[in-house]
């Protein structure tokens, strides 16, 4: 999820575990929880704590491969989520000058650091829910990065509790909607899966796997991938959709994103060899095993060679990962491989449509 979201549903959150100052008299809890603080400060609270993770941005600042490797990484564990809720805690505590409330806010941020793993858990990227003790990434695959269903009924639920300030209703009832909203996606998938089961099966194919991959604009578009152990079979699909869906360059951007993906019977499946085959094929799977580019077999669900320059003076490899790659669009982001010059060693650089190649720091 993008951080905007993410800090939205803190706050929303927070707003739903803090009643009003006239309903704040549980003398009990405070022991637990440290005494009450204003609606105001637990949905701020709720908001930066939310976004928290996300500092992990500042990993470009060291260099390409750490941001690669430690994004959602220790600041999205779940092993490292207490350490994370007491700093903050303390630090909003000074802010707020409410020491006494240090576990007050710490709780709070404990539960808006763990609805943003969960906003990041259900997309296809996912987070190392245990570093650092483990770079497994987890997800659940439902939901595009940005989804502005999500967004809108967070921003919904905030407006509603805005305008009816003593209720906590509206925050609980927006939060309700969200794991209904992503059980719709999951649902979607699956049934996207079973077509593209289905498809292998008719088609004779080998399936080593079969998975579907979430896209922009609605919960039924999808690109569906059967790999056979050497190809992947790809197809952009709708799943609700019965006709095609024409766009033009005046339409608005939801409907232009989700044109290129069509109903099932009219799926077009591409094969797309992963090694790209040819005389280039052993040179790409050469590349492919070099100790130094396991990084990005690490980091990469649907990867494919995208091109192979191999001249007299140097020869380079690049690879893709068909995850960010969306139909009618060219560029795609996270593009990685290994130059060497005649006689040389590889290096490692990545790919941007703009800057060119950069030797990866």
């Amino acid at each position: 999820m993008d951080t905007l979201t993410h800090a939205l549903s803190g706050a929303l959150l927070a707003r739903a575990l803090t009643p009003s100052a006239s309903a704040q008299h549980d003398r009990a809890g405070e022991r637990w929880f440290g005494p009450p603080v204003p609606v105001g400060h637990a949905v701020a609270v709720g908001f930066f704590a939310a976004a928290f993770p996300d500092a992990d941005f500042a990993l470009r600042f060291v260099s390409d491969l750490a941001y690669l490797r430690g994004h959602r990484g220790v600041t999205h564990s779940i092993v490292m989520l207490p350490l994370w809720a007491l700093l903050l805690g303390g630090l909003f505590a000074l802010v707020a000058r409410r020491r006494t409330a240090w576990k007050r806010y710490a709780w709070l941020s404990a539960a808006a650091i763990g609805i943003h793993i969960a906003g990041d858990w259900i997309t296809q990227f996912g987070t190392m829910l245990f570093a650092p003790l483990s770079d497994a990434r987890f997800g659940l695959g439902a939901t595009f990065i940005i989804d502005l269903v999500v967004s809108g009924i967070l921003l919904a639920g905030l407006v509603a509790s805005a305008l009816l300030p003593r209720s906590r209703a509206p925050a609980f009832v927006a939060l309700a909607l969200l794991p209904a909203w992503v059980g719709l996606s999951h649902s979607a998938k699956q049934d996207a899966i079973a077509f593209a089961r289905d498809y292998a099966a008719r088609a004779g194919l080998r399936a080593d796997f079969v998975d579907a991959a979430p896209r922009p604009a609605s919960p039924f578009n999808w690109t569906v991938f059967v790999f056979d152990g050497a190809r992947y079979h790809v197809a952009h699909v709708n799943t609700r959709r019965t006709e095609p869906l024409v766009a033009t360059a005046d339409d608005h951007f939801i409907r232009r994103f989700s044109a290129p993906y069509q109903p099932l019977a009219q799926a077009r499946w591409e094969p797309l060899p992963m090694f790209g085959g040819g005389a280039d094929e052993a040179l790409a799977r050469e590349v492919w095993a070099h100790p130094d580019f396991a990084f990005f077999r690490w980091f990469a669900m649907f990867p494919l060679v995208e091109r192979v320059d191999n001249g007299p003076r140097e020869a380079c490899v690049w690879y893709r990962d068909l995850r960010f790659v969306f139909p009618g669009r060219d560029a795609a982001p996270f593009r990685y491989g290994m130059c060497r010059a005649a006689g040389g060693a590889w290096a490692l650089y990545a790919l941007d449509d703009v800057l060119g190649r950069a030797a990866l720091r």
